[in-house]
């Protein structure tokens, strides 16, 4: 089935990430280590119509789809022909997803009929697709569970590993990298649950060692672990519940790229990507991108595209060093701005850092490659605005993400529930209390169901905060795919006009234009909790001038997304402001 949408790509994305296993459960049980029977699952099929209207609504235009793609469980789905997973290498009860198992299959806990679950996911798409949203599933490219087996690929589809020369630690043409004589040691579990597998119904059974279907893992030669590092007997901390792909790299010697003839591993990796293109998704977030080569992504982006020419692909990707390779050779839309702006704006939402970290960061991106980076302040790696490990108040955020949707044209990316300031506070069993929501264990988040409110998604359990909270994200994902200044305008950073201003706090306020042909803005953020700011802000005449605009005539200023309120003055003279603590401004500017 191919659904993928016709819709043509808008200026400005809005990518809404919904984590599956938590996005629709309901169930408000909580145990630690709890079961699938215990604690519930989302479905596919909670994402209904409500969902979908509702997300478009709030004003995304895409939604990333996390989770899917059948991953290493301690559930039990050998009834259905699913091969169980050794506890010992599966990372909390529901298990990571990022430790794919199956490219070709989808997750069995999403689905309300097991046998069913593809068709149910294919629905999915076609009900995202009507109405008016675009999908955007994971692509992990860099490693996969150690137990990898697909029991559902297509026809003719030769497995990862399954001609691979195991007495070589490296060959061009194995899909794995192998330490001969030597066999995979689990590392010592922390304390928890023992290590049972578990049923539907939450009973536990015992998986014994050896090799087959149903029974635990006997690793020889031992695989290298998904971070890369080179023992049988990878730590606690690391990757090891993942083994590591081969592109051609040879990671034990040279770091040489072997890619004449083409690796056997890119081959089978385009075939994947060629599977989840022809079932309609209409994009793929690249996991680790950067650890696997650019030439492999410079190979497959352009064949994908040659069939599919509408396909998105961004790359999770933490090496500024890369970011010109991977757009320019690699094919890449969109890269994370982690190391950039997020980091710069956290730093200020803890009351540390400087407004001039953002002058930084748009002079190394935003004359070249600003519109290629995808901002955000929340991912399932990182921890949640509002918990004690990060501001501790979801509201410290809206300067952040004011700066965050409207510094350029690129994409912008929400976590689901950052919009009604999840917490996550607590342990959930594998996941510590670490300000994350759980990507491993069967969990219900209680301030995200207030507006899940049993599959209605109408917000009927919010707090007055929350919605207050949730409105201000829905006024500004519809400002930015509604203002032509943002979506497609240029950019003028003030901070060198006013670091001087009397009231003016280069170091805790950041002042910018956002100008097209056709619209003209002013913003203000006031990164300060605790100071109101009450300065006059100076927009240079050579501003004016790049604007189109005459900076003797006389201007009106209406803020444009939270107070509706209006400024009137000469442009020579200058705006005065006055802004609370964490008080904004986007300031449209119109000649009288």
């Amino acid at each position: 089935m191919n659904t993928q949408t016709t819709i043509p790509r808008t200026d400005k994305l809005v990518i809404y990430q919904a984590f599956m296993r938590l996005f629709g459960n309901a169930n408000t049980t909580n145990v630690q280590n709890g079961t699938l029977a215990q604690n519930g699952t989302g479905k596919f099929s909670d994402i209904n119509h409500a969902a979908l209207k509702s997300l478009k609504t709030f004003g995304a235009t895409h939604v990333w789809f996390t989770g899917v793609v059948r991953h290493a469980t301690q559930t039990d789905y050998s009834a259905f022909g699913i091969r169980p997973n050794d506890p010992a290498i599966v990372k909390g009860i529901a298990g990571s997803p990022y430790a794919v198992t199956d490219y070709y299959d989808v997750d069995p806990d999403l689905a309300d009929d097991v046998p069913s679950r593809m068709a149910e996911f294919e629905a999915l798409i076609e009900r995202t697709h009507d109405a008016g949203l675009r999908v955007i599933v994971d692509f992990i490219p860099n490693h996969v569970a150690r137990q990898y087996q697909s029991d559902a690929k297509p026809d003719g589809i030769v497995d990862l590993g399954e001609n691979d020369d195991t007495t070589v630690k490296f060959s061009a043409q194995n899909n794995f990298y192998y330490l001969p004589g030597k066999t995979f040691t689990a590392p010592t579990p922390p304390p928890g649950p023992s290590p049972l597998g578990r049923g539907e119904d939450g009973t536990a059974f015992p998986l014994p060692n050896g090799e087959g279907p149903g029974v635990g893992l006997h690793e020889s030669p031992a695989k290298i672990t998904g971070s890369g590092s080179l023992t049988e007997a990878p730590d606690i901390n690391d990757w090891y519940e993942t083994v590591k792909l081969n592109y051609g790299l040879d990671i034990f010697s040279d770091y040489q790229l072997h890619a004449d003839p083409v690796p056997d591993t890119w081959h089978k990796m385009l075939a994947i990507l060629l599977f989840w293109s022809a079932k309609g998704v209409d994009g793929f977030r690249c996991d680790m991108a950067h650890l696997v080569p650019v030439e492999f992504w410079q190979w497959a982006t352009g064949r994908v595209r040659a069939q599919y020419p509408t396909m998105l692909f961004i790359a999770e990707i933490y090496d500024p060093g890369l970011y010109h390779r991977f757009i320019r050779q690699g094919g890449f839309d969109y890269l994370y701005d982690k190391v950039g702006l997020y980091d710069s704006l956290r730093r200020l939402m803890e009351d540390g850092g400087t407004c001039y970290d953002i002058s930084r960061v748009w002079q190394r991106e935003s004359g070249d490659i600003g519109q290629n980076m995808l901002r955000f302040l929340e991912t399932h790696d990182e921890q949640r605005i509002a918990s004690r490990f990060f501001a501790g108040d979801p509201f410290v955020a809206i300067p952040a993400m004011v700066v965050t949707a409207t510094l350029h044209t690129g994409p912008l990316l929400l976590y689901f529930g950052q919009e009604v300031g999840i917490t996550a506070g607590g342990a959930n069993g594998f996941s510590s209390d670490d300000g994350r929501s759980t990507i491993f264990d069967y969990w219900g988040e209680s301030k995200w169901q207030g507006y899940l409110n049993k599959g209605a998604f109408d917000g009927a359990g919010l707090t007055p905060d929350q919605r207050r909270l949730r409105a201000f994200y829905q006024q500004l994902n519809q400002l930015v795919t509604g203002s032509d200044a943002i979506r497609n305008g240029d950019f003028y950073d003030l901070q060198y006009a006013n670091e001087n201003n009397p009231g003016y706090n280069p170091h805790r306020v950041y002042s910018y234009l956002r100008y097209s042909l056709t619209q003209k803005l002013l913003i203000v953020c006031n990164f300060d909790r605790h100071q109101p700011v009450t300065t006059t802000i100076s927009i240079p005449g050579h501003a004016f001038g790049t604007m189109g605009l005459d900076a003797r005539d006389t201007f009106v200023l209406t803020d444009i997304l939270l107070t509706e309120t209006s400024i009137e003055g000469i442009g020579q003279a200058g705006v005065s402001v006055s802004l609370p603590p964490l008080g904004v401004l986007v300031l449209e500017i119109k000649a009288v």
